[in-house]
């Protein structure tokens, strides 16, 4: 069963708390400070696996978790990092944030990987914070939490050759012919009711064929099960448009679909599109296929019968060398989230007043520091304070009206102004 969308909640590790710790040895009574620094947080990746072709192992599992940073210890010794959690996908996974509904990656391409998560910062030991002024430093700093977030995934399946056509125009029949795929077979519409891949050999080429189902008019609007695959078709280089040799007209079943791709997505209707009429082996369809291809202006309509292989060849000889006329995709070049590491922290911050004496400072740098502060430590609290003063934020509360004894949020952490 294809299973094409999943949405996973996935959590980055948290940073490792620094150590607070001072040296201690024989004939060495008073040593600095020589606490380490916490392990960073393992990172979470969605990366491509080739081998796999459906969401099913992400539906069932929705929870992800990267391990926690290890925390530092005495005589400088840093905390493991982490180990980083990857989450393998198949080919033509589409990433979005569910929360903002932001297109986070489209991972198409064999080795395509994405950072979705990351680790939070170790915490830095107290023996950094020793300076001239400060030889003794009694506090350290916390770990940073790691990144959270809920993810949407959906499938839009890869393949080379999509097979087009209304229901019981005969899609999955050529496919059983000409490759090893096995997808329902019966007489009534509707029948596939998930696409089906298969590889096609012509002339010592190879290339992937998709059965999508059967399409009808207001396909674009959801009518049918159109929405549920239109969405595969976005992935196909070349289209094999099959018309039925039953039907009644099968120039307007052609306009159909074309009205329903063009709804859908323009880029679709500007797809290369190769029409066949199928059911060649019925009275009449010779003289159908030559007259259809004079109402549709096009130079040749091929006649084929998926039953019996009648003109199924010269078909897939044309399909291969449409594709070897068109240009190679280019890879996509591998995509990152989150910021770099090396890129310098926004610094910027805004005040909000949530009532007369309750205020949230906001900010990139702030949340994060106040987050990694340990509250618990006097002398952490006052470092925490002049940081404040150096960034100008203090001032700017004041000039505000922010008083002592009001409540200040930043992040999570309630204070009090003092």
């Amino acid at each position: 069963m294809l299973i094409d969308r999943a949405t996973i909640e996935v959590e980055a590790g948290n940073g490792g708390r620094g150590a607070m710790s001072f040296r201690r040895e024989k004939y060495v009574p008073f040593g600095g400070p020589d606490g380490g620094n916490g392990g960073r947080g393992g990172n979470v990746y969605l990366r491509v696996n080739m081998h796999l072709n459906t969401l099913i192992a992400l539906s069932r599992k929705r929870h992800y978790r990267a391990e926690h940073g290890k925390a530092g210890q005495g005589r400088r010794m840093t905390g493991a990092t982490g180990a980083d959690l990857y989450i393998d996908v198949p080919p033509g996974t589409i990433v979005t944030d569910e929360a903002s509904g932001a297109l986070l990656a489209d991972l198409a391409d064999e080795g395509a990987q994405v950072l979705v998560a990351r680790g939070g910062r170790g915490g830095r030991g107290n023996a950094v914070f020793k300076s001239s002024t400060h030889q003794t430093p009694r506090f350290a700093e916390m770990g940073e939490q790691g990144q959270a977030r809920r993810l949407h995934l959906e499938l839009k399946l890869i393949a080379d050759v999509g097979l087009l056509g209304k229901p019981n125009a005969g899609k999955s029949t050529l496919l059983s012919r000409v490759s090893a795929a096995q997808p329902k077979i019966a007489d009534y519409p509707f029948t596939t009711l998930e696409p089906y891949l298969g590889v096609v050999e012509v002339d010592q080429r190879t290339f992937v064929m998709a059965d999508i189902p059967g399409l009808i008019e207001g396909a674009h609007a959801g009518a049918g099960l159109g929405l549920e695959f239109l969405r595969h078709v976005e992935r196909t280089r070349v289209l094999i448009h099959l018309l039925d040799g039953a039907s009644e007209d099968p120039a307007r079943d052609y306009a159909t679909i074309n009205n329903e791709l063009a709804q859908y997505s323009g880029q679709l209707r500007q797809k290369p599109q190769i029409v066949a009429l199928n059911k060649a082996d019925l009275p009449g369809t010779a003289e159908r296929a030559v007259r259809l291809a004079s109402e549709l202006g096009l130079e040749r309509v091929h006649l084929i019968s998926a039953v019996t292989g009648e003109g199924v060849l010269p078909l897939l000889r044309q399909a291969a060398e449409r594709l070897d006329s068109l240009p190679t995709p280019e890879p996509q070049e591998e995509l990152y989230v989150f910021r770099p590491l090396e890129e310098r922290e926004d610094r910027s911050f805004t005040v909000t007043q949530l009532s007369p004496d309750t205020y949230r400072l906001a900010g990139q740098e702030i949340e994060r520091l106040a987050a990694m502060t340990d509250w618990n430590q006097l002398e952490s609290m006052d470092r925490f304070a002049r940081i404040l003063a150096a960034r100008g934020i203090t001032r700017y509360m004041d000039e505000l009206g922010v008083e002592t004894g009001d409540t200040v949020w930043i992040g999570e952490i309630e204070l009090e102004w003092q």
